[in-house]
């Protein structure tokens, strides 16, 4: 196996490889690096690359291999990336901010340590918008990242550089976070998988908002099964973050092995009454529900009504920003991203009466999609309501020859499901006459990863498209 076929191949079958001593974690984490060496570059997909410590952790990982009664992680010597806002012991960690240019942590965040505990290894921290606060991946401190398909595009964003490391073979496995689509959207501009869970099922830590029902952490790879084993590591109850909750972690494993939807219920949602989606894209994703008729799933056209979307995304996301960086105002507006400022304005503006009228319009949502999926099991829609679009572009200005009044609008497709705590999965569906990914989102229920895990996995076998790569470029 050639270093290159060694970095694109699946996490689950890596460990494995690993486990038979086939490969070492060592020649695993070296082949990785070497590729980012040639590859980062002019993609950008890695801020900060730990080829020490990972080295490290890997000569260790070699080590334990040969240890008689070692016990060994379901990632042990597998690569990882993290992104730019959890804390990494001794890894500079700098939210894609000025602010934090150069801060190095003392001490892991809970996801790391969960995945460091599986035996992974950390490569490297991926890049971001600043704080997180955007769909689209650059900041004042390491610049934009660029889209493996066409550089001259935009990867999406917040996860932007996660997404990017994948797509490209700089590891298998992409740690992420997701407000308004964060893991979903760059999922789908790069051809990768990304997966939103609910609320408190990867717990958070250090977080200055311990009961955020909004923002999430969670799992990118390049096939749904590493995406369920890598979610099995990291999900489950812990006293630092007071929304977790026990969980069973096989379910999520055991629902893409060998997954059946005969009798499914999903239901095509297509724009879902909230944004025009571009005329292309459409057609993409709603040809795509042919693969879930081939499989037996009972299909057919519905949607909750999502009246209210608009003002509850603004409210919320003002109020969010403002409790998480408004104090940042007073020194350092001048060099914070213009639409984080000006979420954080619009949240430090925002009264009671305005508060308390989004969470009734939120609740009043969450009833209207808890009856849905009474009737539905899932519901499909394009993840993102447009192609990538050029990364001098903030967001596009229009879809369709409709103009984007605010630069949140075009992402609203995604967004409808966090604002309801609601699992969520881009999944690679096909291709623009461009040659440009498009990404299919699958949500479900009240807590229902495994339903989705169960329709992503048996969509990907109808998918062969899933499994391509970028082309190479000097």
């Amino acid at each position: 196996m050639t270093d290159t076929e060694l970095c694109f191949t699946p996490a689950t079958e890596l460990a494995a490889m690993i486990r038979r001593r086939r490969v070492s974690p060592l020649e695993a984490t070296r082949a990785v690096l070497a590729r980012i060496a040639r590859v980062n570059p002019p993609l950008n997909a890695y801020g900060t690359v730990a080829a020490r410590q990972a080295l490290a952790a890997a000569t260790r990982a070699t080590r334990a291999l040969k240890t008689r009664g070692a016990r060994l992680g379901p990632f042990h010597g597998v690569p990882v990336s993290i992104k730019d806002n959890v804390p990494t012991k001794g890894i500079r960690t700098t939210y894609g901010s000025k602010i934090f240019e150069h801060w190095v942590p003392g001490a892991d965040g809970l996801v790391v340590e969960r995945l460091k505990a599986a035996g992974a290894i950390v490569v490297g921290k991926t890049n971001m918008p600043e704080f997180g606060a955007g769909a689209c991946t650059f900041n004042d401190v390491f610049g934009p990242t660029r889209n493996p398909w066409n550089p001259a595009l935009t990867c999406g964003g917040s996860t932007g550089g996660g997404a990017v490391a994948l797509a490209t073979g700089l590891g298998p496995l992409a740690q992420g976070s997701d407000l308004g689509g964060s893991l979903r959207l760059p999922a789908a501009f790069c051809g990768v998988v990304g997966f939103r869970p609910s609320p408190g099922l990867v717990p958070v830590w250090p977080n200055a908002l311990g009961w955020d029902g909004y923002s999430v952490q969670g799992p990118m790879a390049r096939t749904v099964a590493d995406t369920a084993l890598m979610l099995a590591a990291i999900a489950g109850p812990d006293p630092r973050a007071p929304i977790s909750y026990p969980v069973d972690p096989r379910a999520f494993t055991a629902a893409v092995r060998a997954p059946r939807i005969k009798g499914l219920r999903v239901a095509w949602g297509g724009g879902l009454g909230v944004t025009p989606v571009d005329h292309e894209v459409l057609e993409i994703c709603h040809h795509a529900m042919g693969a879930f008729r081939r499989l037996g799933a009972r299909t057919g056209e519905a949607h909750p009504d999502f009246a209210g979307l608009h003002d509850i995304v603004l409210t919320s996301r003002g109020l969010l920003m403002a409790a998480r960086h408004g104090e940042k105002l007073a020194e350092w507006r001048g060099v914070m991203q213009e639409n984080l400022v000006k979420n954080i304005d619009y949240g430090l503006g925002l009264g009671a009466a305005d508060i308390g009228r989004g969470e009734r319009l939120r609740t009043e949502l969450w009833e209207r999609v808890r009856a849905f999926f009474t009737r539905w099991d899932v519901i499909v829609t394009p993840t993102a309501a447009v192609p990538p679009f050029p990364i001098e572009e903030v967001y596009p200005k229009e879809i369709n020859g409709t103009p984007m009044t605010h630069y949140i609008e075009w992402a609203l497709l995604t967004y409808a499901f966090t604002v309801v705590g609601v699992p969520a999965i881009s999944v690679p569906c096909g291709f623009t006459r461009t040659g440009l990914p498009v990404g299919l989102q699958i949500a479900g229920g009240w807590r229902a990863e495994p339903t989705v895990l169960r329709a992503a996995a048996a969509f990907e076998t109808a998918a062969p498209w899933a499994h391509l790569r970028p082309p190479e470029r000097p």
